[in-house]
């Protein structure tokens, strides 16, 4: 649970949204921040923590936090 809130204080550094995330098919994603706005250490501790940049669609994603 703890590396889940850090993960998600991290990205509140960045935004402060309505509906941050949404999961599918046990995929958590982080929709609403832009990996681009995102500093290197942030990004290299996300890793640590399991967020993946997903350049495609312009966000983050987890395979561990997310359930459908």
């Amino acid at each position: 649970m703890k590396d889940l809130i850090e993960a998600l204080n991290i990205f509140l550094k960045y935004g402060d949204e309505h509906n941050p995330t949404h999961c599918e098919h046990d995929i958590m994603y982080i929709t609403c921040i832009s990996p681009g706005v995102v500093s290197e250490q942030d990004k290299l501790r996300l890793k640590e923590l399991s967020f993946y940049v997903d350049d495609e669609d312009d966000n983050f994603y987890s395979f561990r936090y997310g359930s459908s």
